[in-house]
């Protein structure tokens, strides 16, 4: 694996949504590094990503009430452990589960293993909200998908809060998560 600064050189082979994460970041004028990769499917690929990038790629977890009334985009450091009931009652909003993939893909244009907050670009009705752990604020960057599993990002923490979610209209709430059974 190697790391690139921007986006890649050609489009070949590339889905239409990871070029359109790109084209977004680049009319913002957010800098970026990247990295392609296989699709990570357990800890130990993670883990390889996270240190060609040089920095933990979040955990985003896409996540809905039970009535699906309600959705959510979770962005937590990849080592914590999720804890619904530790959420719920930060957010007010009890019996939170992950959301189905048709969701994800209708609110975000996203696919199970790529969920990013690159996705909340798609989101133009503002359907879905952004929940953020406190620790992942504290980074100076953070790691997401551009809306594909095979490949990563590293952008400075500041331009996603400060340029990138309003660009999208979105804002955020902070939460406490400890991660501890």
């Amino acid at each position: 694996m190697e790391l690139y600064t921007g986006r890649p050189e050609k489009a070949d082979g590339r889905l239409p949504r990871e070029i359109r994460t790109y084209d977004y970041l680049d009319r913002l004028g957010i800098s970026y590094f990247r990295t392609d990769h296989d699709r990570a499917d357990h800890m130990e690929a993670c883990n390889v990503i996270d240190a060609v990038l040089g920095v933990i790629i979040c955990k985003n977890l896409f996540l809905c009430n039970r009535q699906k009334t309600n959705f959510y985009l979770l962005m937590m450091p990849g080592d914590k452990k999720f804890k619904t009931k530790e959420l719920s009652s930060q957010i007010g909003s009890a019996r939170l589960s992950f959301a189905e993939p048709e969701d994800m893909l209708k609110y975000l244009d996203i696919e199970p293993g790529a969920v990013s907050i690159m996705g909340l670009m798609n989101d133009r009705e503002h359907a879905v909200q952004l929940l953020i752990d406190e620790d992942v604020l504290r980074d100076e960057y953070l790691g997401c998908h551009p809306c594909v599993c095979t490949s990563s990002l590293k952008i400075r923490t500041a331009d996603v809060m400060e340029k990138f979610l309003p660009a999208t209209g979105h804002s955020y709430k902070t939460v406490h998560l400890t991660g501890e059974d």
